[in-house]
């Protein structure tokens, strides 16, 4: 199949095209050759790749910037969705979209699953909400709500933390975030797999597991080799970020075993493999 991915040059993107290049022809789009907010650029980019199926991760994923200027956040994360998905309809593709699980409430005790109701409170959820009515416009779609992402191409989470411990720094870390953590090189893979089968739809994405962010840097530092001593861990209140993160965000993947896939290995397993593909220069 021809496979145009959006954002490109982002985290899940890279994690996309390494993916998706080894049995597709790939084509990766990043701002510079086709900004999702300038319709005319969509539309010719996929008048002349002319791909079967558009994965869409392009957009803001930072919450605070998102809340901080709301504006942009609905030009990127909900029209630039929009124009993509015109584009495609108009030379017959289907859309996978990256969403998130910031389009819940966070106020739930057990996993959220894909027919609850989605509440987000944040600016960025409800880009990625109004994002996901859009896909669902398209006969052809599937929608993969993703969490915290690591992986390799891009500075992330995982990464950041490990750098700052390697440098003598210390890291603060939120205490009291639960959720799901997601290695992009599995998810890839996964949607890839359900992309093939055709299999339309939404689908909650992740490694297997529940994990806080603390957990998942203590984690991160123990396969490294490192003194874990140096992660702070914090409450959500005290970490200084203009907006509040949601308290629970574990998601069930009923989705995929309904499509009949088996959920991404465990996110413990998942996160020793990349941690070792890292190097640090250390103190």
């Amino acid at each position: 199949m021809k496979i145009a991915i959006t954002g490109a040059a982002g985290l899940f993107g890279c994690g996309l095209v390494g993916v998706f290049g080894k049995r597709h022809e790939i084509f990766p789009l990043t701002r510079s050759s086709a900004d999702i907010t300038r319709v005319a650029e969509v539309h010719a980019a996929f008048a002349r790749i002319k791909p079967d199926v558009v994965v869409h991760p392009a957009g803001i994923p930072d919450l605070d910037i998102c809340e901080t200027d709301p504006a942009k956040a609905f030009l990127v994360n909900y029209h630039g969705t929009r124009n993509v998905v015109e584009a495609a309809r108009e030379v017959g593709a289907g859309v996978a979209y990256i969403s998130t699980d910031a389009v819940f409430d966070g106020k739930k005790t057990e996993p959220y699953t894909e027919t609850d109701a989605t509440i987000p409170p944040t600016v960025y959820g409800r880009t990625k909400l109004r994002g996901e009515q859009v896909v669902k416009t398209l006969p052809a779609h599937w929608i993969f709500r993703v969490s915290v992402l690591f992986g390799p191409g891009k500075i992330n989470f995982v990464e950041r933390g490990l750098g700052k411990l390697a440098a003598g720094e210390t890291y603060a870390v939120a205490s009291d975030q639960l959720g799901s953590a997601t290695y992009t090189v599995d998810a890839a893979a996964k949607i890839m797999g359900v992309v093939e089968a055709r299999r339309f739809g939404l689908y909650h994405l992740s490694n297997d597991g529940a994990c806080s962010r603390f957990e998942l840097a203590v984690k991160a530092a123990a396969f490294a080799g490192l003194d874990p001593k140096g992660i702070l861990g914090k409450l959500d209140a005290e970490m200084g970020r203009r907006t509040p993160r949601l308290k629970y965000a574990v998601m069930a993947m009923d989705g995929l075993k309904q499509a009949g896939f088996a959920p991404p290995r465990r996110w413990e397993e998942a996160l020793a493999e990349y941690v070792r593909t890292l190097r640090f220069d250390r103190r």
